[in-house]
């Protein structure tokens, strides 16, 4: 039984590099700005990694929607997801 590894295609290398990106740019903005806790339209108290965290997780969510119900190309969830993320970290 030998060791498997996995394969990384460049869209997956490029997918897991951004996020890495993204998590360290939020260390940084953390850093120079600490976060205050405000409600937004997620009617929660939320910091800004906390709606880094729900808008990566209802990205995940709507690609997972977008494969399952429809038959259109995948790059029109990734803008929906972008869009998302961008939605929840501004006004979430």
């Amino acid at each position: 039984m030998g060791l498997e590894w996995m394969y990384w295609t460049k869209p997956t290398a490029i997918f897991f590099s951004s996020i890495f990106l993204m998590l360290c740019g939020m260390l940084i903005w953390e850093l120079v700005s600490p976060t205050i806790e405000r409600r937004g339209f997620l009617m929660i108290p939320t910091t800004r990694g906390t709606r880094f965290f729900l808008g990566l997780l209802g990205s995940a969510y709507i690609h997972l929607a977008w494969l399952g119900l429809t038959d259109l190309a995948l790059w029109y969830g990734t803008v929906l997801s972008v869009a998302w993320i961008i939605i929840v970290m501004r006004w979430g």
